[in-house]
């Protein structure tokens, strides 16, 4: 269980349940290393702005100032932070640091919203090619090719140490885990804490769990593995500053991949909430969904209204906005090309992406009007 929290920041949050950040994912800085053979190094580094690319300045601006978001999920690669040439550690490509600080900063300083660093490897290092099935395990030690618990502790460490001064970022310590035991979960989770806070770093983290940390599942057995509610509780935290990453989408079976909405959120996050209630913790949603239908957006607004009403949830992000989709879409639409939740972008055949039919019309609405602005980030708001 996490330190305890103290009483004089118990009596300031109150009974009241509130949502301090709500935003959405830009994704596109996982872009460009797709293999059909799986071969290892395809498209890394890639070529910035062309195979891959972090926000548009422009449709942050868009976000902000129209939407009045205040939090951005900024995807990367692990393999192009940290070349495998290098191996996962603290040593970094400076470029490519410098391509994605320019991005924070722009979302953090200029327009002074929230961010979360995504690093969008599935727990996995040194081969993106296929994502999210390829690549080894990061703590599998019977994979000689796997960079290791402590390696993972030491690229936060140094990532934390960049950032440690910009009170505005978020720690998202990785994405979607699956597929390897709880417990390595539990241990890889531990290790970026431990680095994040040895480098001075005090700004909120978000850890998954196990089963791509699907909330419906929290409580249930994932790929054969016990579930991540018999081991996420044991995270330890010196400052008691990290929240659960949770992603959950709405389709019959959670993948974002289908354009009908029939799972119900309040039903299938009861589990969960119960958890987080039993363990003192908070959550935040940070990837769900939905396509252009009526059915989807009455599922959304479930969702996001579960989140209102239960203060075990501190923030969401939708899936997804980002500089590179074009008319592709990022979830939810059977495989059509609805576009994105890119402002200005378009679906295939000219009409209205989803930023238009989904964002505006389900999830802009929901997002509240006291969004913190300022102070660090942290469960407290």
């Amino acid at each position: 269980m996490f330190s305890s929290i103290p009483s004089l920041l118990l009596l300031a949050v109150g009974a009241t349940a509130r949502i301090y950040y709500a935003g959405v994912a830009e994704s596109g800085g996982e872009f460009g290393v797709y293999s059909p053979t799986a071969t290892p190094g395809t498209g890394l580094p890639g070529r910035f702005g062309v195979d891959y690319a972090f926000i548009n300045e422009s449709t942050v601006d868009v976000f902000v100032d129209q939407d009045k978001i205040n939090l951005f999920r900024v995807a990367f690669l692990l393999e192009r932070m940290c070349p495998l040439e290098y191996g996962l550690g603290n040593k970094f490509n400076e470029t490519h640091f410098g391509f994605y600080k320019d991005a924070i900063d722009y979302i953090t300083v200029t327009k002074g919203a929230y961010a979360i660093l995504d690093p969008h490897n599935y727990m996995r290092y040194n081969n993106p090619s296929q994502q999210p099935g390829t690549g080894s395990v990061i703590g599998n030690t019977s994979d000689p090719n796997a960079a290791t618990t402590i390696d993972f502790e030491l690229f936060w460490y140094e990532l934390a140490y960049r950032f440690k001064d910009n009170e505005k970022v978020i720690f998202g310590i990785m994405n979607e885990p699956h597929d390897m035991p709880t417990t390595l979960v539990l241990q890889n989770d531990q290790a970026a804490i431990d680095g994040i806070r040895k480098a001075g770093a005090r700004q909120l983290i978000i850890a998954p769990g196990n089963g791509y940390t699907g909330g419906h599942a929290w409580c249930q057995s994932s790929q054969g593995d016990e579930p991540s509610a018999n081991e996420l509780y044991k995270i330890r935290d010196p400052i008691n500053n990290t929240a659960i990453d949770i992603h959950e989408y709405l389709d019959y079976d959670f993948s974002g991949q289908h354009s009908i909405c029939n799972q119900s959120a309040p039903a299938n996050l009861a589990c969960l909430t119960s958890w987080l209630k039993t363990y003192q913790l908070k959550a935040m949603i940070t990837e769900f969904g939905g396509d252009n239908n009526t059915m989807c957006d009455q599922y959304i607004d479930q969702l996001i209204q579960y989140m209102d009403d239960n203060d075990e949830y501190i923030g969401w992000t939708a899936w997804a906005a980002g500089p590179l989709w074009g008319t592709s879409s990022p979830c939810c639409t059977d495989g059509r090309a609805l576009g994105s939740l890119e402002p200005g972008s378009h679906a295939s055949d000219g009409s209205p992406s989803l930023y238009y039919t989904v964002w505006l019309t389900a999830i802009q609405k929901m997002v509240p009007a006291n969004l913190i602005r300022s102070g660090i980030s942290s469960i407290y708001g």
